[in-house]
């Protein structure tokens, strides 16, 4: 740039602070083309800012690819004087998959691995959550529009119970101040109580 402007670095430097520009520096984004994409967005923005009552609300996203690695030797725990230390070397044991859903009320938190993140593993958590939570309450679920949450068979799924909601399915109606959006993830075992208690608040 300074060359091509027959300036000096410092120059071009000061004048690019002056004018808040930092060309080593990107962001991405994309412009969506669903012609609902208002109305999901005013029905997740309702969800967090007027919460629906007798209901529980859940964010969801899933982390594929984990690896799973092992140290070739036990790990030396943390003493005085000295910090843990493990290995350099580790063994892989292939990847996971991490799901996990927050609480939008208090910001519990349930996850669970699996070994991978097709639709069947996002059906087989839909059908666990719908195991573990009170039946008499609706289930609103916020989740991005990843291929998986969008497979025809969840879609058929999330058809049948009623308590399920799900915006990108169906679209909040107009004037409506909440509703909700896509799939969720399922608790851990030991998870069901944490739901029954989030569900009494």
């Amino acid at each position: 740039m300074a060359k091509a402007a027959e300036l000096s670095e410092k120059s071009v430097r000061r004048i690019w602070h002056k004018h808040g520009l930092k060309p080593h520096l990107s962001r991405t984004f994309k412009v969506g083309n669903d012609p609902q994409f208002a109305e999901k967005l005013e029905a997740i923005f309702g969800l967090y800012l007027n919460p629906p009552e007798h209901a529980i609300v859940l964010c969801a996203d899933e982390k594929s690819q984990i690896q799973a690695l092992d140290r070739t030797q036990p790990r030396l725990p943390l003493k005085k004087g000295r910090c843990g230390t493990m290995t350099h070397d580790y063994k892989r044991n292939g990847t996971a998959t991490l799901f996990a859903a927050m609480s939008t009320l208090d910001g519990t938190v349930i996850s669970m691995c699996d070994g991978g993140h097709r639709h069947q593993e996002w059906l087989k958590f839909l059908r666990v959550i719908d195991d573990v939570t009170p039946p008499d309450r609706e289930l609103h679920l916020i989740a991005d529009n990843y291929a998986t949450h969008k497979h025809p068979k969840v879609q058929k799924w999330l058809a049948r119970p009623p308590r399920f909601h799900d915006t990108s399915r169906r679209p909040a109606a107009r004037g409506s101040t909440w509703s909700s959006v896509s799939s969720v993830t399922s608790p851990s075992r030991g998870s069901a109580a944490a739901y029954s208690a989030m569900s009494r608040n």
